[in-house]
């Protein structure tokens, strides 16, 4: 159980790590032969992808805990 924890804190740590680079890496908006009709552009950064991270993280932990009830039930059997 330690080794796999080690290693989805690697792998959150990894990914985190290379967040910046990858939401950098396209310029803002359309080359100058697209026409996006005028409105304003809304830019969706960082805060919906550390969401995504926070919500997968919570469910990853609601998972290893009903792993464990369910263990446990079944060792008391």
């Amino acid at each position: 159980m330690k080794k796999t924890g080690k290693l989805l804190m690697l792998i959150t740590i990894a990914l985190l790590s290379f967040l910046p680079m990858i939401a950098m890496a396209a310029g803002p908006g359309f080359g100058g032969s697209v026409n996006d009709g005028g409105g304003a552009c809304v830019p969706i950064d960082g805060g919906l992808s550390m969401l995504v991270v926070a919500g997968v993280s919570y469910g990853a932990k609601l998972v290893a805990k009903n792993k464990k009830k369910k263990a446990e039930a079944t060792a008391t059997k």
